[in-house]
């Protein structure tokens, strides 16, 4: 249900032809480039501002236009403020949108997307957008792709860049892997297919080398990021601290490793579970009998159906496989039954886990669904702190206490309660670990395990190493040939970039393979080494890799000697105000991190975190559901911006809510903005002054809502609460109007300092009308390069205000008095309001609480 603007449109009849008004400006901006950032003679201070590149799938939407809004928002401030702007834009433009357009159109996914880019190129320059258009750069460009192969070929060197065999996630429709967080609900968060389990040979980044300081320096963010982000990157990297475990397996020779964060209740384990899709558990039922590796295929191919989200679900009833062999617990020697399970990932630790039910929870609704044993080995009701308890535990390890009642020993039970005891106690049933507290417990038990060689202290993380293959045309190739013998070569530096094929004639079409593949000429290379016939690799690079580091090519996008420029990324970056959707809260954001921490150990630039503050921006609804082009309900932007037109549309967008709030498109009032925007024109076309008349000759009451908006409007613009500025301004053009329609009229100097003031604030939000009032007003140049004016101190000094005055709780009346105005005064005069002596009555005032100049409480009897 697509819609072309809001549903109150209308265009105020005043004379303010928005439309002829934005078609001016935009002709003088496109003319004489105002918005350039300054080169390395330009002494001002610098600002780099950047919004998250868009994807150029067809034309953008109201939602885009949201996040475009406060883009410029920012970078105007700083302008204003005296800053020498750094404001591009680029298009990521790989991916699998256009390969599938192409494909439906039976066309070159090239054509599609630069046509797009094109359109959207158009749809900023409407919309005001104030960019340094010398920098503009697209992934799919050759000149950008170059140096995406330079990073891979910089990330093999250092070990970071590697290729293995493993089960991956599995678009049946888009016939591509998919990372881990491509997949929303056990299904592809692109094209919604249920996503599958499939083995393939993919190369990966090494994200994992840097999970630590991915996660400590989140700490530097604090307070600039959004905590919401914040706390999702550092539950998406996940480390755990704990110790490895060596567990041997009968009848094989090399022992299995698992990760355990609780090392001190290995005495507690009761089974061993590995995951279903591991390669341990294809060896393990290899030799079992012909009825228990027919189980495990059924549930195997089961499992493959499933996402790792779901299988990490505690609220899922618990499966598995026994696979018939036994493990040996290290320290007690006890038989432990190996299971395959779904809760376990193949690549999480060590892909098996030992069991130990009685205190982890989901370990305990498997062992219950299973008839497992539960052997509790802390006592959650001992204190850690003074005398320590002896408590028996009979043979299942349910505490045995001659005075208790059934009850009270069901209460304790695991096994019968289904709950685990997973707090604090002292350890008990472990042999010399008994009477410890748990970090005593965990600290002995890796010091026996590191004495035995069974185990050692180690960590563990939730993220996983970042997959970058895609079975896809249209993106990077990956710059490898492979050998005969089986090497795998880098194609050298002066041999990039190595450019896709022509797609005419090459089928496209999802088919399990990269569609390179069938690219014979193309694939057919030698060996740079040994100019031996060689195949080059037919996987394409997730386009993630393209936005990890697009910002340091915005410093120099057209070089073709370097991927950036050091001495520009000491100049620029990091970027000072990234914005964006929260919807990239982890994938994006956490890839562009780990590539700064890259290039900084490279020592190519002196940062560590690309983004030194970022903005998140809420979603713009239509119908109750996010504006998407592949959903049909949005607000086309080119037409919104001949009608309501584009600073009507920044300007309701902007007022309608909070930053980082949703915002229903429904709920937004173009109307209401075109009118605001019409009186503000009409203010600054009423004034008589000249631009040299002096000001403080004005109306005193609205040279102070003046300063007032002066003094508050930078702290609001810093804290982003844009709507609150926009409200502002509103009151100030409605104040200044009041004084226009009496007493001076168009004349008064305040008036024009006020109407001065409206178009430099108004800049920020509506370009076009706020240059117009400039040009109005008598000026030359862009009022988007004015400087920020200062509040005059003076002005903000309240003569008079308003005090309160209650009876009995209640307010009876309100005084206009000095701002100075000591109790005494203000309680004299409260005493003779006539409004005060008429509602006291008959009553006795017995007793009077004043807090001058605000307010003045009378009690009464």
């Amino acid at each position: 249900m697509s819609q072309t603007s809001s549903p109150d449109t209308a265009v105020p009849a005043d004379g303010y032809d928005a439309y002829a008004i934005q078609q001016k400006w935009q002709a003088r901006w496109a003319e004489e480039d105002p918005f350039r950032a300054g080169g390395a003679d330009d002494t001002r201070p610098r600002k780099y501002v950047l919004g998250m590149f868009p994807y150029p799938s067809g034309d953008l939407h109201m939602g885009h236009a949201e996040n475009y809004a406060y883009v410029d928002i920012v970078a105007r401030f700083w302008r204003h403020r005296g800053y020498n702007v750094l404001n591009p834009i680029g298009w990521d433009s790989f991916g699998l949108p256009a390969e599938n357009a192409a494909i439906q159109r039976g066309a070159d996914p090239r054509e599609w997307t630069y046509a797009n880019i094109e359109k959207h190129k158009k749809s900023f320059r409407e919309y005001g957008s104030s960019y340094d258009w010398s920098r503009i750069l697209h992934t799919s460009d050759p000149e950008y792709y170059r140096w995406n192969q330079w990073l891979f070929q910089r990330l093999l060197e250092r070990g970071l860049a590697y290729r293995k065999a493993s089960p991956v996630n599995w678009c049946p429709n888009d016939q591509t892997v998919l990372a881990n967080e491509q997949v929303v609900d056990g299904h592809c968060e692109r094209c919604g297919a249920e996503v599958t389990k499939k083995n393939l040979t993919q190369w990966y980044f090494k994200i994992t080398a840097y999970a630590d300081r991915l996660l400590d320096d989140l700490n530097q963010l604090e307070g600039f990021w959004p905590q919401k982000v914040i706390r999702m990157q550092r539950n998406w990297i996940g480390r755990s601290v704990g110790a490895d475990i060596d567990f041997e397996i009968e009848g094989r020779d090399e022992k299995v490793t698992v990760f355990s964060t609780r090392p001190d209740t290995l005495h507690g384990a009761t089974f061993f579970v590995v995951a279903p899709d591991s390669d341990l558990a294809a060896e393990l039922v290899s030799g079992a009998d012909a009825e228990v590796r027919m189980r495990f295929q059924a549930y195997l191919e089961q499992v493959r159906k499933e996402s790792d989200i779901e299988r990490q679900s505690t609220d899922r009833p618990k499966t598995g496989v026994f696979l018939g062999r036994y493990a040996i617990n290290p320290v007690n020697g006890d038989r432990l039954p190996i299971w395959a399970a779904d809760y376990v990932l193949a690549d999480y630790g060590h892909g098996a886990v030992m069991a130990v039910p009685a205190h982890d929870q989901r370990d305990l609704d498997f062992a219950r669904a299973f008839d497992l044993p539960v052997k509790v080995v802390v006592d959650t009701t001992a204190p850690i702190t003074g005398a320590i308890p002896v408590i028996e535990l009979d043979e299942q390890g349910v505490p045995i206490d001659p005075g208790a009642d059934e009850a009270s020993l069901v209460d304790l039970d695991p096994a019968k309660t289904g709950v685990a005891l997973t707090g604090e106690g002292r350890m008990i049933n472990s042999g010399p670990l008994d009477g410890l507290s748990k970090r005593n417990a965990i600290a002995r038990m890796i010091e026996q395990l590191e004495a035995a060689g069974t185990g050692r202290a180690a960590k563990s993380f939730r993220l996983r190493d970042w997959l970058i293959s895609r079975q896809r045309f249209w993106g990077t190739p990956i710059p490898v040939v492979h050998t005969e013998d089986g090497r795998i070569v880098p194609v050298p530096d002066d041999q990039l970039p190595l450019e896709l094929p022509n797609a005419v004639g090459l089928d496209l079409k999802p088919k399990g393979t990269s569609p390179l593949g069938g690219a014979t000429e193309w694939m057919q290379t030698i060996d740079p080494e040994t100019g031996e016939p060689a195949l080059r690799d037919p996987d394409t690079m997730d386009t993630f890799v393209d936005s990890s580091w697009y910002f340091l090519r915005f410093l120099n996008p057209g070089d073709k000697t370097e991927a950036f420029s050091t001495r520009e990324a000491d100049r620029w970056a990091p970027v000072d105000s990234y914005i964006g959707g929260v919807e990239h809260a982890i994938l994006h954001l956490l890839y562009a991190r780990f590539i700064t921490k890259v290039l900084f150990d490279m020592g190519l630039i002196e940062f560590t975190e690309p983004f030194s503050s970022l903005i998140n921006q809420g979603m713009v609804l239509l119908g109750g559901s996010k504006m998407s082009k592949s959903k049909g309900n949005l607000v086309e932007f080119e037409a919104s911006m001949k009608d309501p037109g584009a600073d009507a549309a920044r300007v309701a967008i902007t007022f309608a809510g909070p930053v980082e709030d949703d915002i229903n498109w429904e709920d937004v009032s173009t109307t209401g903005a075109q009118k605001f925007l019409a009186r503000a024109w009409r203010v600054a076309s009423d004034v008589t002054s000249d631009p040299d008349v002096i000001w403080a000759e004005g109306d005193i009451a609205l040279r102070r809502v003046t300063h007032r908006l002066l003094a508050d409007a930078s702290g609001l613009i810093e804290q982003n609460k844009f709507n609150v500025v926009v409200a502002r301004l509103m009151e100030l053009v409605n104040a200044t109007r009041k004084v226009i329609d009496t007493g001076a009229g168009p004349a008064d100097p305040a008036v024009r300092e006020a109407a001065e003031v409206t178009a430099m604030v108004l800049d920020l939000f509506a370009p076009h009308t706020a240059e117009e009032m400039w040009e109005v007003l008598g000026y030359d140049g862009f009022v988007g390069l004015v400087p920020w004016r200062q509040a005059d101190s003076m002005l903000l000094v309240e003569e008079t205000v308003t005090a309160v005055v209650q009876i009995d709780g209640k307010v009876r009346a309100t005084l206009d008095v000095p701002a100075r105005i000591d109790s005494a005064e203000l309680e004299r005069l409260a005493r003779e309001d006539a409004r005060i002596v008429r509602s006291l009555g008959d009553r006795e005032i017995v007793r009077a609480i004043v807090r001058a100049p605000k307010v003045v409480s009378f009690s009464t009897r």
